[in-house]
C-alpha cells in the first residue's frame, strides 16, 4: 500500500534528485555499436532518427540539430524571421526562446501565461500581435498541451515547442504535428534523452531543406551565414532507443502522477491540472507559501525540488509584473517535485512522505 499523508512521515536516508535520465543496457549497446563503427559524427544514424521522429509525429520531414535552442533558432531563420520583426513568446518559460529570437536578429515580444497550466495565454498572444509580428512560439509547458489551434489561427506562423511534451496527444493528433514547424529537445533530462540534441519537424520540403542548409557549412559555398549545429550519430543512437521506449516512459510518468495526486489530496497543495492529455514532464504543485520556502524545507528532508521556471521572461526583460499577472503568480508559488521514469517506487514514497511532513507544518 502506498504511503498516505495521514501516516507517520519517514525520515529520508538518501537524497533524491529532482531529475535524472532513464537509460540502460539498450542505450549503452546502441552507443557502443556506433563507437565501434567509427562513424561518430552526423551520418546514417541521424537520418534514421529523423525519419522515425517524423513518422512518430505524423510529419513529412525531420531535421536533427545540436539542441532544442538550435532548432528554434534555425526554424525561425527558415521561416524568414529577421531584423525589424517581432516574435511573440510567453513569459513563463526558459530563456532559450529569447536567445533563439535574438539569434535570428528579431525582437521578442512577451505575453502573459495562464497561471494554472503555465501555458501561453491565447488572449494575451492576440493582444501582443502587431504589424511587425513574424511568428509565435508556443511551448507545451510541463507536458500539458497548449491551445495550439487557437494560436495557429492568429494569422502568423506558429512554432510548436515540444521540448517538454513529445509523446503527448491533442485533439487526436500527436504533439509535434501542429504549426508551420515544431521543435524538440533531447537534453539529458527531457522526455527523450540523447545527452544533447534537437530536431525541427515540418511538412514543408522548402523549410526542411533550408534548415538542413543552415545547420552545416562543410561542402557548401560561403555565400550566406551557416552554422555548425549538427547532431552526432552517437546522440541519434541514444535518441532512437529512447523513442522506442517513449510509451513506457509516458505510462510510468502518469502512474507516478496518479500516486502523487492521491497522496497530496489531503494537503493544501494544488496539484497539476487533471487532464488525460498530460504526460507530466514536470509535476508542478502550487503552494500556499513562497516557493523558495517549500523548496528549502524539502531539501532538508533529502528531496530536491525546484522552481519549474528560473525567472519569467518579462522580468529578464525588465518589464513590470503588473502586466504579467499569470506568470508572476505562477512563479511565486510553483514547485516542481521529482517525477521521472527512473524514479523507483520507494523513492516516490519518500517524496510523498517528505512533502506531507512539510505540508503538515503549514
Amino acid at each position: 500500500m502506498g504511503h498516505r499523508c495521514g501516516l507517520a512521515p519517514l525520515r529520508l536516508s538518501i537524497s533524491i534528485p529532482h531529475s535524472r535520465p532513464t537509460v540502460g543496457e539498450a542505450e549503452a549497446k546502441a552507443v557502443y555499436e556506433i563507437v565501434c563503427s567509427g562513424q561518430l559524427a552526423q551520418g546514417a544514424e541521424v537520418e534514421k532518427f529523423e525519419s522515425e521522429m517524423a513518422v512518430f509525429t505524423g510529419r513529412r520531414y525531420g531535421v536533427a540539430v545540436s539542441s532544442g535552442t538550435a532548432a528554434l533558432h534555425l526554424g525561425l531563420l527558415a521561416l524568414g524571421v529577421g531584423a525589424g520583426q517581432e516574435v511573440i513568446v510567453p513569459s513563463y518559460v526558459c530563456t532559450a526562446l529569447l536567445h533563439a529570437v535574438w539569434g535570428a536578429g528579431a525582437e521578442p515580444v512577451v505575453c502573459d501565461s495562464e497561471p494554472h497550466s503555465g501555458n501561453i495565454d491565447p488572449a494575451g498572444a492576440r493582444r501582443a500581435l502587431g504589424r511587425h509580428t513574424a511568428a509565435i512560439i508556443a511551448p507545451h509547458m510541463f507536458g500539458l498541451p497548449a491551445e495550439i489551434e487557437a494560436l495557429a489561427s492568429l494569422g502568423v506562423p506558429c512554432i510548436e515547442d515540444c521540448a517538454m511534451s513529445i509523446g503527448a496527444n491533442f485533439m487526436g493528433r500527436r504533439l509535434g504535428s501542429f504549426g508551420e514547424i515544431s521543435i524538440c529537445s533531447f537534453y539529458a533530462t527531457k522526455m527523450l534523452a540523447a545527452g544533447e540534441g534537437g530536431m525541427v519537424l515540418t511538412d514543408s520540403e522548402d523549410l526542411a531543406s533550408t534548415v538542413r542548409q543552415l545547420r552545416e557549412y562543410d561542402g557548401a559555398p560561403a555565400s550566406r551565414l551557416r552554422f555548425n549545429s549538427k547532431m552526432t550519430d552517437m546522440a541519434a543512437a541514444l535518441g532512437r532507443v529512447q523513442l522506442a521506449r517513449l510509451p513506457e516512459f509516458v505510462a510510468r510518468r502518469r502512474a507516478l502522477a496518479a500516486l502523487y495526486d492521491e497522496a497530496f489530496a489531503e494537503t493544501s497543495l494544488e496539484t497539476p491540472l487533471d487532464s488525460l492529455q498530460h504526460i507530466y514532464y514536470r509535476y508542478v504543485v502550487k503552494t500556499g507559501q513562497p516557493a523558495s520556502k517549500l523548496i528549502a524545507e524539502l531539501e532538508r528532508e533529502g528531496v530536491a525540488a525546484r522552481r519549474p521556471i528560473y525567472n519569467p521572461l518579462h522580468r529578464e526583460l525588465r518589464r513590470d509584473d503588473e502586466f504579467f499577472p499569470g506568470a508572476t503568480d505562477a512563479h511565486a508559488v510553483d514547485v516542481s517535485l521529482p517525477l521521472y521514469p527512473a524514479l523507483k517506487d520507494e523513492e516516490a514514497q519518500q517524496v510523498i512522505a517528505a512533502v506531507c511532513a512539510v505540508a503538515a507544518n503549514h
